[in-house]
């Protein structure tokens, strides 16, 4: 049985926080449901990549939901929503704040519906203080949250991390909200509200970055691949490309230096402790990497793995695929959809001994489960269409 066999969840999110989160949740065996408007949620027209017509940023994080539709704007749509929400446990929308309360439908009146209810609302600031009616986006967040200024090599113009780090961020302590306020759920019987944003997400990650300014009064800057605390800590060019090197401690130091022939570095007093050596950082990688460009990357990688020092490759997402440790780990998995047909997607990042999680099926067809969610028939599904309620 799956951990969270029972658990409905109606899935009113877009674009990539919140379905995020509600795919982690079906994928340990909730049951969400997802309320999109007639036409489709928005992402279901994003690309590239698309796979016979279907966006595959949908398809990565829609897996094990169903789809229903309904316009909410429409007093039937409108109707057909409470009813769903007097049978279910969650409620996640990523609405920039206010607009639930528009329609009739925010947590004051689904909570008086439902007063079990747990409502779960990810936007860009927050429900409250003077952001909160701005519209979120992973790019403006990482920007005011202070990531964009220490990603990058120093001197080079601000640059985005790589991967959407506040959108995945958000969804992630939207997540930890929801079954905390479960667990609250099971002990009280209280629903409650769970309320985070992109921004959170940005601040509440940058935990040693904080550190520097709030406790030393310190400006973080770029510091390309290095660690702001350790080093060496960062990438390293070889013969043929680069790796990377974890030795910041002073047990891995050592060996390090053994291993570069330059046990010299050992009595330095310019790199004599891990503090030292974080303030020489630039001073110290310069050294090293004038050892580790005479030789080619995976014969350093041989080496130091036999030393136990922590180093590894800097793969492409072609070559990440084809590690042993990914496809052990079943984190590529086929799926099978009735408009695409088989594809790989990503596996389940948590592995559970006594409930793990599954993936059950790919991402749904617009409406495919109007009938099943809804309890209608053929043709009253087929008149709400006619009045543009699904």
């Amino acid at each position: 049985m799956s951990a969270l066999a029972g658990l409905r969840v109606l899935d009113l999110t877009r674009v990539m926080a919140g379905p995020l989160c509600t795919m982690l949740l079906a994928d340990m065996g909730a049951e969400v449901i997802k309320v999109e408007p007639p036409e489709g949620e928005e992402t279901r027209a994003f690309g590239p990549p698309f796979i016979e017509g279907v966006s595959g940023p949908f398809l990565a994080v829609n897996r094990n939901k169903k789809s229903v539709t309904l316009n909410l704007k429409h007093p039937r749509g409108q109707a057909l929503f409470l009813e769903l929400v007097r049978g279910a446990d969650v409620v996640v929308e990523n609405y920039r704040p206010g607009t639930m309360e528009k329609l009739g439908l925010g947590y004051e009146v689904l909570s008086r519906e439902n007063p079990a209810l747990i409502y779960c609302a990810i936007s860009g600031y927050g429900r409250t203080g003077p952001s909160s009616q701005r519209g979120g986006f992973d790019i403006i967040a990482q920007g005011e949250t202070g990531i964009m200024s220490v990603t990058g090599e120093p001197g080079r113009p601000p640059v985005r991390a790589g991967i959407p780090v506040t959108d995945l961020g958000g969804g992630l302590l939207a997540l930890y909200g929801i079954l905390v306020a479960y667990v609250h759920r099971l002990r009280t019987g209280e629903g409650q509200l769970v309320d985070t944003s992109l921004m959170e997400a940005g601040v509440g990650l940058s935990v040693w970055e904080s550190v520097q300014w709030l406790m030393a009064g310190q400006v973080p800057r770029p510091l390309g691949s290095a660690h702001n605390v350790g080093a060496p800590y960062q990438a390293f060019r070889t013969a043929d490309g680069y790796m990377t090197i974890g030795a910041s401690n002073q047990g891995l130091y050592v060996k390090l230096c053994k291993l570069l022939g330059r046990e010299d570095l050992l009595t330095d007093e310019r790199f004599a402790t891990p503090g030292a050596r974080g303030a020489r950082r630039t001073e110290l990688a310069e050294i090293i990497e004038a050892m580790t460009v005479t030789r080619p990357t995976a014969d350093w990688l041989a080496d130091l793995e036999k030393l136990g020092i922590p180093s590894g490759p800097i793969l492409t997402y072609d070559k990440v695929y084809e590690h042993p440790q990914v496809q052990y780990r079943e984190m590529v998995v086929e799926q099978e959809h009735p408009q695409v047909g088989r594809f790989k997607g990503l596996g389940l990042p948590v592995k559970l001994s006594r409930t793990p999680g599954a993936i059950r099926h790919a991402a749904p067809l617009v409406g495919e489960h109007n009938p099943e969610v809804l309890g209608l028939t053929a043709d009253e599904i087929a008149a709400l269409r006619a009045e543009g309620v699904l």
